[in-house]
């Protein structure tokens, strides 16, 4: 079970580890985004030096229309566990996104008056 943090206007934050081809592993905050149906989204340029393998190009639907992503097979550490996930990359992502497809086998756990957050 990983423990997140709240954001300011209360978004859901987790620390997960980014692991590149050459084994190194690089903390990123990441923002928990429920309408994001994929397990893990990033920016283009937050590839370099990942050198992860390039699956193929897909259409997803977002909050500002269809958009086209670059799918890579990317491998992160979430909860003391490795996972290798198709990862969702494209110009216009912000933040580093975990979405809800992690809620098919971890549990969010979310009580902001108790100041709990956690994930798996």
């Amino acid at each position: 079970m990983i423990q997140g943090t709240f954001g300011e206007k209360g978004q859901l934050f987790f620390e997960i580890e980014l692991i590149s081809a050459d084994g190194l592993n690089l903390p990123v905050d990441a923002m928990f985004d429920t309408g994001f149906t994929g397990f893990l989204a990033i920016n283009k340029q937050d590839l370099d030096g990942l050198d992860w393998s390039f699956l193929r190009k897909e259409e997803m639907r977002t909050a500002q229309g269809e958009a086209r992503f670059d799918i890579y097979l990317g491998k992160v550490l979430l909860d003391e566990q490795e996972y290798e996930i198709p990862v969702f990359a494209g110009n216009e992502i912000i933040e580093v996104l975990l979405g809800s497809e992690w809620l098919k086998f971890l549990p969010l756990a979310v009580d902001y008056q108790a100041g709990i957050l956690t994930l798996g």
